[in-house]
């Protein structure tokens, strides 16, 4: 079962948890596009951990990475495929990890 969530809440009860609710959102935003996409090994703890290892590098790849989950699940749906992976990268070089969050969870919440 996929969870659409409240994008604006989700990104208020991250500032003000001071980042500790947007763990939370960005596990959980992860394993439902894993889930989406039937690719059960893409999970949010293993992400969130290679982060934490890395010292942030794997965000950049996670963020090219969830950009094709999504492609793929919405192929898989006959949906018309809109590969957004470089625009989260560019979003998260930039620092806007955030508004990428909010465009995955969009995605999400469109296919749940």
């Amino acid at each position: 079962m996929i969870t659409q969530r409240n994008i604006v809440l989700a990104i208020v009860l991250t500032f003000i948890t001071c980042g500790i609710y947007g763990i939370f959102w960005f596990i959980s935003m992860t394993d439902d596009v894993g889930k989406l996409n039937g690719d059960y090994t893409f999970t949010g703890v293993k992400n969130f951990l290679l982060i934490l290892v890395t010292c942030g590098i794997w965000g950049f790849i996670w963020a090219y990475q969830v950009g094709k989950q999504l492609a793929e699940a919405q192929r898989k749906r006959g949906l018309t495929v809109t590969d957004n992976s470089t625009l989260y990268v560019v979003l998260t070089i930039f620092g806007l990890g955030i508004v990428t969050y909010a465009l995955v969870q969009s995605d999400v919440n469109r296919l749940a």
